[in-house]
């Protein structure tokens, strides 16, 4: 399995973002990740990929033994302060946190440290004993079926009660899925990875965890030869609009401030996302992104009352609306690759979501609805690593499920 060395709490992007921050280097890496997952998918890839599952789990514990003193410890991502948080016994921890929070870090010293570690994990909290609930839910055949139901953060996760995973997930009392591992001769000095090997963990009845590799569990979810076909005219095509806006991206990679054209393009289509809707035709994106750009800097115009700084703000303005009119052309191809991408990555999402062994639903006013996983990370031979999320179906689902689903249930026992 190939790892990606990175910091401690990396920011990934997705990757259709690629192409934005890192120009056309970053869009021929988006589109060479989506070439090497059809392969894969089609059984033909021969390159290396680490792909894991973005669990929706809450909060991020990290445990594991510390280096320097060889003790066995839990944290949250304070583990990486300028001063650390670490706890050791139930009595650091409530010096360190307070609430939910230091409710769990207690069971979760109780729970993971039997499992017999040898370095450092960290993983994302999936349950406690008192987040289980019974439910009586619809299975897709119609049929209602008892799962046993948890609910870390936005997805609500469900488990057919009378299944091997169902038994395992109803007798424990901890339930966390690992996804990075760390490395150093310090906590200061501690490098991820992303990844867990987790085989070498002691199993305990009191704990059901894994690590986020991702498992066709389905046997179904190979695409076939007329998919991949489809889909690799869908990534030509996006090389070549690319391949017409290589010199603005390259330029825009170069300036990230606070009225750049690049950080502000990117923010524009990150808008659609907010407002749950697609990126409109790419003419009247390219319109769109224009009135965007002049709204945003004539806002702040407005603002200041300095004449000189209204004076500063307006030559930026002017500037920008230059910019983007001389370069209409290649800006209609670089936001045509980037919903190109975005279109490819969905096929790509659509056919890995096949394969699920617990069902994700988000909460619908008193009811469940069916939704998909959170998303995936693709790592590759190089280390380049990027998220794969339906931003729109998962940031619909942030933005309007409850965060809890605890009406009219019964605890599991």
């Amino acid at each position: 399995m190939e790892y990606l060395i990175e910091d401690a709490n990396t920011h990934l992007e997705h990757l259709e973002d690629d192409i934005i921050l890192n120009g056309a280097d970053g869009g021929t890496n988006a589109l060479n990740f989506l070439e090497s997952l059809r392969d894969m998918l089609q059984g033909s890839s021969n390159k290396k990929l680490n792909l894991t599952v973005k669990w929706d789990g809450a909060p991020a514990i990290v445990a594991g033994i510390d280096p320097e003193n060889g003790k066995f410890f839990v944290a949250t991502k304070s583990l990486f302060n300028v001063t650390p948080k670490i706890n050791y016994t139930p009595a650091d921890v409530m010096r360190n946190h307070s609430g939910d929070v230091a409710n769990i870090l207690r069971e979760a010293l109780l729970y993971l440290q039997p499992l017999n570690f040898k370095g450092i994990l960290q993983g994302d909290l999936m349950f406690t004993q008192s987040m289980k609930k019974m439910k009586s839910v619809e299975s897709p055949s119609g049929k209602k079926e008892q799962v046993i139901s948890f609910q870390p953060n936005t997805i609500v996760y469900t488990v057919p009660e009378n299944t091997g995973l169902g038994r395992r997930i109803a007798r424990a009392k901890f339930g966390i899925i690992f996804h990075t591992t760390y490395k150093g001769s310090t906590i200061q000095k501690l490098k991820a990875s992303f990844g867990a090997d987790v085989s070498k963990l002691r199993r305990s009845p009191n704990v059901w965890f894994d690590d986020a590799s991702y498992k066709d569990v389905s046997g179904n979810v190979m695409m076939t030869l007329g998919e991949g076909e489809q889909l690799g005219n869908m990534l030509n095509m996006a090389r070549g609009s690319l391949k017409k806006s290589t010199a603005l991206l390259n330029k825009m990679k170069t300036d990230l401030s606070e009225y750049s054209i690049g950080l502000n393009l990117k923010t524009y289509l990150n808008t659609f996302i907010r407002q749950m809707s697609d990126i409109p035709a790419t003419g009247k994106a390219v319109s769109g992104f224009r009135n965007y750009y002049e709204g945003k800097v004539g806002a702040d115009i407005d603002k200041v009352k300095k004449q000189e700084t209204k004076d500063k703000y307006k030559k930026i303005l002017n500037d920008g609306l230059r910019f983007i009119d001389r370069a209409g052309d290649q800006v209609y191809f670089a936001i045509a690759t980037y919903k190109t991408i975005q279109k490819a990555k969905k096929v790509i999402i659509d056919k890995l979501n096949q394969a699920k062994s617990i069902g994700t639903f988000v909460v619908r006013g008193n009811g469940l609805e069916v939704t998909n996983p959170e998303g995936y990370v693709v790592v590759d031979q190089q280390g380049n690593a990027r998220k794969l999320v339906d931003r729109l179906e998962f940031s619909a689902a942030n933005f309007t499920a409850a965060k809890r689903w605890d009406k009219g249930t019964s605890k599991v026992a």
